[in-house]
């Protein structure tokens, strides 16, 4: 929508604005030049359609439709357009000069900014001390952040004035800007868990890293460990500690440097999921057993690591192998013929159909315990599973039973 040719205009105007206030709303359509009537005259040609229409209005908007010559506006186009006009360096520094807190109040409530100016404006905002929901301002302004980002806001409103609403925001997002602004927060100094969220996550921008990397609460730091995008000057500077560097070691998405920065930590390195096929035999060289039975759980583990460790022939080696999804079909299949090997094979999340339930009928109480967990377990043999007490909870704990009954919608069985 352009917004020029009402210049000068003079608009039968139906009804109330629904984003901007009606003095915010007054004032933004007085800058364009554009006038507003609430009686037909000679001088409209334009009707704009606002919420809240009286029954008057409405039969009035009805007759005009009906009458044609008329261009109709509905408010939301119209509103949209004068947001989009706004001058945001205009608007900050009146907001400034004037420390009017309803009018940045209503502006951060306005869902037809854009999300830049949103952000600036929020970042005017005064929390006075208090936390997200202390206080009836804050409390309007929190509700406005969440509302404007949380996703499926319509099926979960309540979440939008709690705290819950602040932290599962962080935890959906892949905003950078918004992580930032959130990072910003005043009130984040009652809730510790958010900055271990932002920590965290792969999308919060370098510099907010950095100033927590600076604060150096240690559970923040350890959580930024477990940071799969984690910049090399921020490993560099945690790696310097032990404790991080171990963390670091085990969850850092690995590049040729960084693996080379933590050979010293070849434990931890061989649980770290992004090893790739180089990493691996490097590790194997080694020939330490703690090292390869770590590799042997690693679920990135090649067909050719396999190979090399199962060459070893040892006991503690070779179950670990068997419950590794990588591992290749033929090694379960020899493997069932020996009983010592049914519990780690009925732990394996690729275990083949078939073999699942022979380990069933096999009545071992164990490793009907391990079937009942593996979401690779038929779902026949769950339901069975599930009518035995002893198994009862690990099947209701096991996702893909769980998938299996919310996608029947028949509800838990008793």
């Amino acid at each position: 929508m352009n917004l020029a040719p009402l210049n000068n205009q003079t608009i039968l105007f139906l009804g109330k604005p629904r984003a901007f206030s009606e003095e915010e709303f007054a004032a933004q359509i007085e800058a364009h030049n554009i006038s507003t009537t609430k009686e037909l005259d000679d001088r409209v040609i334009y009707v704009l359609e606002g919420r809240m229409m009286t029954p008057y209005e409405q039969n009035l908007s009805d007759e005009l439709y009906e009458k044609g010559g008329y261009t109709f506006l509905t408010i939301d186009d119209f509103e949209k357009t004068l947001a989009q006009e706004i001058d945001d360096d205009v608007l900050l520094m009146s907001l400034k000069l004037s420390n009017d807190k309803e009018r940045l109040k209503s502006f951060l409530q306005n869902s037809c900014v854009s999300n830049a100016l949103f952000f600036k404006l929020l970042q005017m905002y005064k929390w006075s001390g208090e936390d997200f929901f202390e206080n009836d301002d804050n409390r309007d302004v929190t509700a406005a952040l969440i509302g404007r980002f949380y996703e499926n806001i319509e099926r979960n409103h309540n979440v939008q004035y709690a705290t819950t609403g602040v932290i599962h925001l962080v935890s959906q997002t892949q905003n950078p800007e918004l992580l930032e602004a959130i990072s910003n927060l005043e009130p984040l100094k009652f809730h510790f868990n958010l900055s271990i969220l932002l920590a965290r996550h792969p999308q919060t921008p370098k510099k907010v890293l950095k100033r927590l990397l600076r604060e150096g609460e240690k559970h923040v730091l350890e959580a930024m460990c477990t940071n799969s995008a984690l910049d090399m000057s921020i490993i560099k500077e945690l790696v310097q500690e032990e404790l991080y560097a171990k963390i670091l070691a085990q969850k850092v998405k690995l590049t040729e440097e960084s693996f080379e920065l933590f050979k010293a930590f070849a434990k931890e390195l061989a649980q770290n999921e992004s090893l790739d096929e180089r990493m691996q035999r490097a590790l194997l060289a080694l020939a330490d057993s703690t090292v390869m039975n770590e590799l042997a759980q690693n679920a990135a583990l090649t067909q050719e690591s396999i190979e090399k460790l199962m060459q070893y022939d040892e006991s503690k080696l070779t179950q670990l192998l068997l419950e590794n999804p990588n591992i290749d079909e033929k090694y379960l299949r020899e493997a069932y013929t020996k009983s010592q090997n049914h519990l780690s094979l009925a732990k394996n999340p690729s275990l083949p159909e078939d073999l699942a339930t022979a380990l069933f009928d096999s009545a071992e109480g164990v490793v009907l315990e391990a079937l009942a967990r593996n979401e690779a377990t038929p779902v026949d043999i769950l339901y069975q599973l599930q009518l035995d007490s002893r198994f009862e909870r690990a099947v209701k704990t096991n996702a893909a039973f769980t998938k299996h009954i919310q996608s029947q919608n028949i509800g838990w069985l008793v």
